[in-house]
């Protein structure tokens, strides 16, 4: 039997347990809908992390890397599809990050030169299948190409995985649109949809990215209509999980900060979803250090279903 002195902290931690749980428990609480659901859920982000760039001074990477890596730990991160990433900050967030794998290739050579849009994820609960990366231009498979009008090369990092809590296997997609060219994004967007269909056909699909445009912007409009070239139907396209989302959505609509006061209306990261996904809850993640923030992006997080089944 416990002691006096030993009860009350065990209680305590008990209470801080149960208090603390996992939003996927809030979900299912405060949800009817979501609560019917038994499949475990997936933790999605993106994140734009913002390259190492000295001339950031005081919110160069070295200065908030660990902020970066808390927004995994905190938010109970499961795949992360992050942008602007140089392989030195991947390896950063590989040692802070003991938990993670990740998959991708430097835009610049398509080995590690140049900035990455690496997936990353929980390696004990998802089984990598396959992976590889195509490039947002007229030659996809060329290594380092432009597209159009963009100003960089731009790249889409590709994965398939199997959970292994739910045996479900599903796809991931993380992109980052050129921030210039007003016809690169377009085209980006035509071409990310034809090569969905191809490489995933109607398997279920999650797409992250920093996609440069609001909601009334043309990429966005392509991507959510299956505006492709070949005039596929509605039913090709990808759907805005915000929108979708069980829950109401959590934190501020923009995503942009700059490292200063959150730009109003500057939505341009985001978390799609094709094939069968609940989402259960949306947010964009507006956590602060003393004033500081992790990167000029906020994070988005999405926790969703990957079962097929309808709540």
């Amino acid at each position: 039997m416990l002691q006096g002195k030993y009860l009350l902290p065990v209680l305590a931690a008990l209470v801080f347990v149960l208090g603390n749980g996992s939003s996927v428990a809030g979900a299912s609480s405060t949800n009817p809908k979501a609560a019917r659901i038994q499949s475990p859920p997936v933790r999605v982000m993106s994140f734009n992390i913002r390259y190492n760039n000295a001339e950031d001074k005081e919110n160069a990477w070295p200065n908030r890397k660990r902020m970066a890596a808390s927004m995994f730990r905190f938010h109970h991160v499961d795949i992360a599809g992050i942008q602007e990433a140089l392989k030195g900050q991947i390896d950063d967030l590989e040692l802070l990050l003991p938990g993670f794998a990740w998959c991708g290739v430097g835009r610049s050579d398509g080995k590690a030169e140049g900035e990455f849009s690496a997936i990353l994820y929980r390696k004990e609960r998802f089984k990598l299948l396959e992976s590889s990366t195509f490039w947002l231009s007229e030659t996809p498979e060329v290594a380092g190409s432009k597209g159009w009008d963009a100003s960089l090369p731009r790249i889409v990092t590709w994965a398939r995985f199997r959970d292994t809590q739910s045996k479900q296997t599903f796809f991931v997609f993380n992109t980052h649109f050129d921030h210039r060219g007003s016809r690169a994004r377009a085209e980006s967007a035509r071409l990310l949809l034809a090569r969905i269909e191809k490489i995933a056909g109607r398997q279920a699909v999650v797409v992250t990215g920093d996609f440069n445009g609001n909601e009334s912007s043309e990429p966005y409009r392509i991507l959510t209509t299956a505006e492709t070239q070949k005039g596929a139907g509605a039913e090709n396209g990808l759907r805005d999980a915000r929108h979708l989302s069980l829950m109401e959505h959590h934190g501020p609509t923009s995503t942009f900060n700059g490292f200063g006061p959150l730009v109003p209306e500057a939505k341009i990261d985001y978390i799609f979803v094709r094939g069968g996904i609940n989402v259960l809850q949306h947010g964009v993640l507006a956590d602060q250090w003393n004033g500081r923030w992790p990167s000029d992006h906020l994070p988005v997080l999405a926790e969703l279903d990957i079962s097929g089944k309808r709540p």
